[in-house]
């Protein structure tokens, strides 16, 4: 296969992905799709796995800021609800991402101002170069922009002629059935995490059948099957699928089946009422900087750089946790990872408190930004 960027030997040797020295900007997974079946190899597994890692990360802090904006979680519950486990499910598939990506020998690349997000901006290899990603709370607008990156080739409830993320997880998982000699089971993570929905649980991959396993649940939490909308790993009963979640709350109505024989679903149930949200404004290019009219003040430049330190360690213990070769040493890894989440969770909300300047109405919000040490 022709290589597009060069690869380090000592990198090589280490089964570091190619995509490692890859920007976050760019087509890698449009030329990864291009190449032909024959082709795809353990270095072409290696760098769609890396693309994958990024795929699944980049879709957390845009999430993350619609449920930190909702004011009251108590009773805005089930919008509350149904994107905190959607939050969860995605963590999941990051820790799924990386443990395919290891089980073959590579690791996953985070830590680094080329591959962490950048907001707003793309989605990560080229996936669908339409839509911008961008953080700001929740609103009609993010809603779309929420389900437009979970959007299926074929949407039961919407057609569209995209490619969606899923069609690029089938072609992976294509390569692993071709090539399951790679699997070796070799430095993966694990974290119970049951209690938010079935297949939700960061498992080692050690077969091809944990490899379609973890697959299925990716592609089928986000876009539901071929035959339904619903999510078939699902926490609560007749939870939908990511994309149909998005969609219930945009259109304010639950989809529901409302004939047989083909099937047919419409957002024609339930009424779901938008939430009151804290109105946090897009953050923009490079964050909200220190001169101009968003500038913000000292302390609100202090919790914003608070904030992404806390993110950039977390990224940081993440990769070495897939790094570390003791089994020990990756748990406690990954559970100090865990706590930064946490920690990331407490100051998230209190900067959509803090007001813009100007009187617009609009407040700060994270800036997902990654810090070097």
């Amino acid at each position: 296969m022709k290589k597009a960027f060069a690869q380090n030997p000592a990198q090589h040797e280490r089964g570091i992905s190619v995509t490692a020295l890859v920007d976050y900007r760019s087509n890698r997974i449009v030329q990864l799709m291009q190449e032909p079946v024959e082709r795809r190899d353990a270095a072409w597994l290696r760098d769609s796995l890396q693309q994958a890692v990024l795929l699944e990360l980049a879709t957390l802090p845009p999430y993350l800021c619609g449920l930190w904006s909702i004011k009251d979680p108590v009773q805005d519950e089930g919008v509350f609800n149904a994107i905190r486990e959607i939050v969860f499910d995605e963590m999941s598939h990051l820790g799924l991402a990386g443990n395919l990506l290891t089980t073959i020998g590579g690791f996953p690349h985070l830590a680094d101002e080329r591959t962490a997000p950048a907001y707003p901006g793309p989605l990560p290899g080229g996936v669908r170069p339409d839509l911008t990603v961008s953080l700001s709370g929740l609103s009609k607008n993010s809603l779309d922009m929420y389900a437009r990156i979970e959007e299926p080739d074929h949407p039961i409830a919407k057609a569209d002629t995209y490619t969606s993320i899923g069609a690029f997880y089938s072609a992976v998982l294509a390569a692993f059935r071709e090539h399951p000699e790679l699997i070796t089971g070799a430095h993966q993570l694990i974290r119970n995490m049951s209690g938010h929905g079935q297949g939700n649980t960061i498992v080692a991959i050690g077969s091809l059948a944990d490899v379609e396993a973890a697959i299925g649940v990716i592609k089928e939490q986000g876009e539901g099957t071929s035959a339904s909308p619903e999510n078939p790993h699902h926490g609560d009963t007749d939870e939908m699928a990511h994309y149909y979640v998005f969609r219930e709350i945009y259109h304010g109505r639950k989809l529901v089946k409302t004939a047989e024989n083909p099937d047919r679903w419409e957002f024609v149930g339930d009424p779901i009422p938008l939430p009151r949200c804290l109105p946090m404004a897009t953050v923009p290019p490079g964050g909200w900087g220190t001169t101009g009219a968003a500038a913000p003040d000292a302390e609100t430049r202090r919790l914003l750089d608070e904030f992404n330190q806390v993110y950039s360690e977390m990224l940081r213990l993440l990769e070495s946790a897939w790094k570390a070769d003791l089994p020990a040493t990756r748990k406690d890894l990954l559970n100090k990872a865990v706590r930064q989440m946490s920690g990331l969770q407490e100051r998230g909300p209190t900067l959509m408190e803090r007001p813009l300047p100007g009187g617009s109405g609009e407040t700060y919000g994270p800036e997902f930004r990654y810090v070097p040490v």
